[in-house]
C-alpha cells in the first residue's frame, strides 16, 4: 500500500507538471516557433524583394505547398509502407494532441478558450496510429541500409521522444495495458510531452511550422521557374522521385 507521503509527493509533482511546468514549456515552444517564423519571413521577404525582376509565381508556389500537404502524388511507389507510415505519423502527430479532450481542457486553462474535442474512440485510434507508424519508421531507419546510413543518433532520439507521450498517455488511460499505476504513468506522460515542447523549436522538429517557408524558398533562392525542382528530380531519378 502506498505511503501517504508518497501520494502527497506524487500529487505535488502532478500539480507542478500540469500547471507552471506545462505553461512554461508550452510558452517556450510558442515563442521559439514564432522566432523561427519571423526570421524565415524576413529572409524570404528580402529575397523576394531582391528578385522582384523575375516572376516568382507566388500563387503557383502556394498551390504546390498545399498539394504537397496531401501527398497522393508524392508517395514512393517502391517504398509505400514508409511513405504511408510517414504521412499517417505526421497527420496524427498534428491532430491528436490538439483534440484529445483532456488536452483541450489543459490548453484551455492556458489560452483562456476551448474548442470541440474528439470522441474517445477517435482519439484512441489516432494515438495508436501514431505509435504504430512511429515504430514502423524506427524499424525502417534501423533495418534498411540506405535509411540507416542517413540516420544519426538525433534522428532515433527525436522519434522516440515524439512517440513516448503518445504511448504513455494511452497506457495511463487504459489500465489493461498499463504495467504501472495511473499517477506515475500520467506524470511520465506530462513530463515527456513537456520535454517535446522544449525540443520542437530547438531541433529539426521545427519543420512542423517551417515547412511552407522551406518549400517556397527553394523555388525563390534557386531562382528556378515554378515547378522546376520537381521536373529536375523526375529527370534524374524517375517518376518516383520527390523533392
Amino acid at each position: 500500500m502506498a505511503h501517504p507521503t508518497d501520494k502527497m509527493n506524487m500529487d505535488t509533482l502532478l500539480h507542478l507538471a500540469k500547471g507552471p511546468l506545462f505553461a512554461g514549456t508550452f510558452a517556450f515552444m510558442i515563442v521559439g516557433l514564432a522566432r523561427h517564423i519571423l526570421m524565415q519571413s524576413a529572409q524570404l521577404g528580402m529575397s523576394v524583394t531582391r528578385l522582384s525582376y523575375r516572376k516568382i509565381g507566388v500563387l503557383q508556389n502556394l498551390k504546390a505547398i498545399i498539394l504537397w500537404l496531401i501527398p497522393v502524388n508524392h508517395l514512393y511507389r517502391n517504398r509505400s509502407l514508409m511513405s504511408i507510415s510517414s504521412f499517417l505519423f505526421h497527420a496524427g502527430l498534428l491532430i491528436t494532441p490538439l483534440f484529445v479532450a483532456d488536452h483541450v481542457t489543459l490548453l484551455g486553462n492556458v489560452l483562456g478558450f476551448t474548442w470541440p474535442a474528439l470522441p474517445a474512440p477517435g482519439a484512441d485510434g489516432l494515438t495508436l496510429t501514431v505509435i504504430v507508424a512511429g515504430l514502423v519508421l524506427f524499424g525502417v531507419r534501423s533495418l534498411e541500409h540506405g535509411a540507416r546510413q542517413l540516420s544519426s543518433f538525433i534522428d532515433y532520439f527525436l522519434l522516440i521522444a515524439v512517440v513516448t507521450p503518445f504511448a504513455t498517455g494511452f497506457m495511463a488511460f487504459h489500465p489493461a495495458v498499463n504495467p504501472f499505476s495511473y499517477q506515475p504513468m500520467l506524470l511520465i506522460h506530462m513530463l515527456s510531452a513537456e520535454l517535446l515542447f522544449v525540443l520542437i523549436p530547438m531541433t529539426k522538429l521545427s519543420h512542423c511550422v517551417l515547412f511552407p517557408f522551406l518549400r517556397f524558398s527553394s523555388e525563390v533562392f534557386w531562382k528556378m521557374p515554378v515547378g522546376a525542382g520537381e521536373r529536375v528530380a523526375r529527370e534524374l531519378h524517375g517518376e518516383d522521385a520527390r523533392v
